[in-house]
């Protein structure tokens, strides 16, 4: 594994199944999510950035660990890909900002989690 450029301006951890060494910048990790979660909102920072598909999303999901929903629309189509939910969890209610156009043809919608 090659370093990763987030690793020299943050905390880079991956979830995973397996025992695994920290490397070059990045640890694995593959304990309780929210006791990960606990642990890094403990550190000085500011938000926490989850980068992942529908499995990794599901699993912040049902622990209520996410606040804020960054969705990107790209403008190629694929003929099939990959859902950005999985079923299984309880619903809620999300109120969504004003979205972000880019010269690229990207469109970023952002919600915020309402905490009722």
């Amino acid at each position: 594994m090659r370093a990763l450029p987030q690793t020299k301006n943050m905390d880079c951890y991956v979830l995973t199944r397996s025992k695994t060494e920290k490397k070059d910048g990045v640890t694995f990790y593959n304990g309780s999510l929210p006791e990960l979660i606990r642990s890094i909102k403990a550190k000085p920072g500011k938000n926490i950035y989850c980068d992942g598909g529908a499995e990794i999303v599901k699993l912040f999901m049902e622990h209520d660990l996410i606040d804020t929903y960054i969705i990107s629309i790209i403008p190629v189509i694929l003929g099939d890909g990959k859902r950005l939910f999985r079923g299984g969890i309880q619903g809620f209610s999300l109120s969504a900002e004003p979205p972000k156009y880019f010269e690229s043809g990207l469109v970023q919608l952002r919600y915020e989690r309402k905490k009722e």
